[in-house]
């Protein structure tokens, strides 16, 4: 069988129409990367298994995967500490695969391959690794699995589909600085009410009334927001200290 042998479920016109839609507020970056990965299995021709890989801290992990086998080879190759998979994630390049009978790079991780049932692969990064460690991988139960056009497929949905995955990526990082920022002024708010509490009830300056406030936290070992948010809410100081 050749790759050509199954007409792909969805074409490369409509697999980048869909991608293209994706709304990054109504997804998260899973969601995002699941899609991909099955598109990835729709548009290619041939049988195959597709997965992303996920590289944080210089460690790998599967985040999505279309099928039993590329997880398993995938995993295969996190605990060797190489293959195509993380090389085409760490080092940003293309690796083909086209015998894994006869693939003289990494043989251990290929006897692997082939007792698993996958006779050829395509590792394709997603983007550059210095700002997000990523490679789709595609495995082929066929040896030679990769024609020109599939390798031009392949190749345009990987960059395709790494701009759509750094476009997520930096949505989530920036939703995330907004969530602490919001966090911090919410803090920032109660903090101040309970100062002026204090102010109020003690005749002390801002300084002497945070400086409570802080006497408290460590006092009752609890976060000077939760003491501070407990004054606002009962009025009452927790674990007030002896004033000097």
């Amino acid at each position: 069988m050749t790759s050509t042998d199954r007409t792909p479920a969805v074409d490369e016109a409509a697999a980048f129409e869909q991608l293209g839609s994706v709304a990054f507020s109504e997804h998260s970056l899973h969601s995002v990367l699941q899609a991909v990965a099955d598109l990835t299995k729709q548009v290619m021709p041939g049988s195959i298994e597709a997965s992303i890989s996920l590289l944080v801290a210089d460690k790998a992990t599967t985040v999505v995967y279309t099928g039993q086998l590329a997880l398993d080879l995938d995993e295969s190759q996190y605990g060797r500490g190489y293959g195509p998979c993380l090389h085409a994630a760490s080092r940003g390049e293309t690796v083909e695969v086209k015998d894994a009978r006869t693939e003289a790079r990494w043989s251990d991780y290929m006897a692997n391959a082939v007792d698993r049932g996958s006779l050829s692969s395509l590792s394709l990064p997603l983007g550059d690794p210095a700002n997000l460690g990523a490679g789709l991988n595609i495995y082929a139960r066929e040896p030679a699995a990769f024609d020109e056009d599939s390798r031009r497929i392949g190749h345009r949905f990987a960059r395709f589909a790494g701009i759509a995955v750094a476009n997520m990526h930096a949505y989530e990082s920036a939703r995330e600085r907004a969530d602490h920022l919001q966090i911090a002024l919410e803090s920032r708010a109660v903090i101040d009410q309970a100062k002026g509490i204090l102010i109020e009830r003690y005749k002390l300056t801002s300084d002497e009334a945070f400086k409570m406030l802080a006497q408290a936290s460590m006092a009752g070992n609890r976060k000077l927001r939760d003491v501070a948010d407990h004054l606002v809410t009962t009025g009452e100081l927790l674990v007030p200290p002896s004033r000097k």
